[in-house]
């Protein structure tokens, strides 16, 4: 019998359970993995609160990342040994291939040996940020040297991540956060400006900062009367992709600033990336060649051990953090 999460019913923290279950043998195409490190996700929030795109069927499991070592494979499976230490890509189905547990099977597309010298933290907490980063910034933005990108909502993991991707090809990275008691530390985290929005006027401050020409790129989770702001701030051409809905408001249609920028905005979801064998093979030689090189060095707020996972969770919530909760097993 091996320790899992589980919960029962949606709700607050407190529903996670930790419970014992046998975890079948691997499939055909499954890695089997012992559990070092979970990396906790706001997806994984949202879908314990009956608000993501996933409903769950009850009792359900969850999660999207972990990292740790090959215990057994599937018998299609090849390119892996037992005992490799590995770290996994978020998959399509986070209740049937969860990751809270000390045991886990995981499709092989989504399991990739992570570099030496990358602690088993540090890979739990790398793959859902720099895939949905990447996934936007890169392929779909294509961002390169000269940019200036706004990454708003900017002390998230993701934020991080797209702080670090942004630079790594010679874009200048403008953060913005409700106000300036993240400044500093933003700003340490890679951003090379930060707007703090309640304290600032957005869009003066991005033309001063752009030199009057705007950002061509925004990456932003928040949604509602955010995008109106938003668009304001961006250049003639600009692309915004949102990626999440934070905000409860659905806002304005910025239908001036659209037409007369001839500006797109495009929902993005990082199931774009690893549904595409094709591009999730480019996110994976990016990623890793980061996280070889240093260039992509996963920020981790707080650790907590498997056994507080409620507590790592209300962690997660409370919005203190800059960077990613992982709990250690």
């Amino acid at each position: 019998m091996t320790r899992v999460v589980r919960f029962h019913e949606y709700g607050d923290p407190s529903v996670l359970r930790i419970e014992k279950v046998e975890v079948p043998a691997p499939a055909a195409d499954e890695v089997q993995i012992g559990v070092r490190a979970i990396g906790l996700n706001r997806a994984e929030v949202m879908f314990r609160k009956g608000a993501y795109l996933q409903d769950a069927v009850f009792p359900s499991q969850l999660g999207y990342e972990a990292a740790g070592t090959v215990k057994a494979l599937g018998n299609s499976v090849q390119g892996f040994a037992e005992g490799d230490a590995v770290s996994v890509i978020p998959t399509l189905d986070m209740a049937k291939w969860p990751t809270y547990g000390e045991v886990i099977n995981i499709p092989a597309r989504h399991v990739v040996k992570h570099p030496a010298g990358l602690s088993f933290e540090q890979a739990a907490a790398s793959w859902m940020q720099y895939v949905t980063a990447w996934g936007a910034l890169i392929e779909q933005a294509k961002l390169t040297t000269g940019d200036f990108v706004i990454v708003s909502a900017a002390s998230s993991s993701v934020g991080i991540a797209a702080f670090q991707i942004a630079r790594s090809v010679g874009a200048t990275v403008i953060a913005t956060t409700r106000t300036n008691a993240k400044a500093k530390a933003l700003r340490e985290a890679g951003a090379h400006h930060v707007i703090a929005t309640a304290e600032e006027d957005l869009a003066a401050r991005v033309m001063e900062i752009t030199g009057g020409k705007g950002a061509r790129v925004v990456f932003d989770p928040i949604g509602g009367p955010e995008i109106a702001r938003l668009a304001a701030a961006m250049a003639i051409g600009g692309v915004l992709l949102e990626y999440g809905a934070l905000s409860r408001d659905e806002g304005p249609f910025p239908q001036f600033a659209v037409l007369g920028k001839s500006l797109t905005l495009k929902g993005y979801l990082f199931t774009e990336i690893v549904s595409d064998d094709a591009i999730l093979d480019r996110a994976k030689a990016f990623i890793n060649e980061g996280l070889q090189s240093g260039a992509l060095n996963p920020l981790i707020s707080r650790t907590f051990p498997f056994e507080q996972l409620q507590e790592a969770t209300r962690f997660l919530e409370s919005n203190e953090q800059i960077g990613k909760i992982v709990v250690t097993l």
